[in-house]
């Protein structure tokens, strides 16, 4: 039997990059996946789509019945879906910029949170062992400083604390929900599309490559088997932590400027 079988799982951004990714890992392991997402993903792709504004408290309320309604539980929850609003200094970024990086990538994954736990909470009871995880995918600018961009710094900060923070409410609540934050360096996905318009995506992967120690950029699935262990009962009794994927960009001094997933 698959280690996901007869559970449910939701993966925000689903429709490519790490989300994308993800999806197939999950439904790969007998999970039933729901993907999140605003845009379409690839024909053919696994997972169930769902159209869904993970800036939106109605979506996400419309999300969880419609979850429930149709699969009777929740047991996962992949907080994925992220944007990259320009690579703006604090000088240069405009409170537009700010709200709409916020909005998706700290206030979507707090309704995320929320509304998880509410899911997991009704359809638990049969898993004493672990209830429910929630995976937030943050990342190394949540972990060291930059000059930029500020906005997006600022946000993946939050989910690292907003983690830990869900985490210990949960365990304190006796709730056996587990929530843990992913950190990656840089991962091959339509965030950096501008810069391989520009340069070539061949050329700019090794560019990017170049600032980890270990040679290259992540690819997707690269992060998606550590969510897969994270949403698994294999890391049962890993809860509150920090997980980076980051091929070495923050074991020590780094050379050039750190790259953001």
């Amino acid at each position: 039997m698959s280690e996901l079988s007869g559970q449910v799982a939701i993966v925000t951004g689903g429709a490519s990059g790490i989300g994308a990714a993800t999806v197939t890992l999950l439904a790969g392991a007998g999970a039933t996946v729901i993907s999140g997402d605003i845009q379409k993903p690839a024909e053919g792709a696994a997972g169930e789509f769902v159209e869904h504004d993970v800036a939106s408290e109605d979506a996400w309320k419309a999300l969880l019945a419609d979850v429930l309604a149709r699969h009777g539980r929740l047991d996962i929850l992949v907080n994925n879906a992220g944007v990259l609003v320009g690579l703006t200094n604090i000088e240069n970024t405009t409170v537009e910029q700010w709200r709409r990086t916020e909005s998706i990538n700290s206030e979507g994954v707090f309704l995320g949170c929320k509304y998880a736990i509410e899911g997991m909470k009704v359809t638990g009871a049969d898993k004493p062992a672990s209830k429910g995880s929630i995976v937030n995918v943050s990342s190394i600018a949540a972990l060291i400083g930059s000059a930029g961009p500020a906005a997006y710094s600022a946000s993946k900060g939050a989910v690292r604390l907003l983690s830990k923070s869900v985490a210990l409410y949960c365990a304190e609540k006796k709730y056996g929900i587990r929530c843990n934050s992913v950190h990656p360096g840089g991962v091959d996905t339509p965030i950096f599309n501008p810069l391989w318009q520009a340069m070539g995506r061949e050329k700019g992967k090794e560019m990017i490559g170049s600032h980890h120690p270990i040679g290259r950029m992540a690819e997707p699935e690269d992060i998606g088997e550590m969510i897969l262990w994270l949403a698994s009962d294999r890391s049962r009794f890993v809860t509150g932590a920090e997980f980076t994927a980051d091929g070495g960009v923050t074991s020590g001094l780094i050379r050039r400027s750190a790259v953001a997933s």
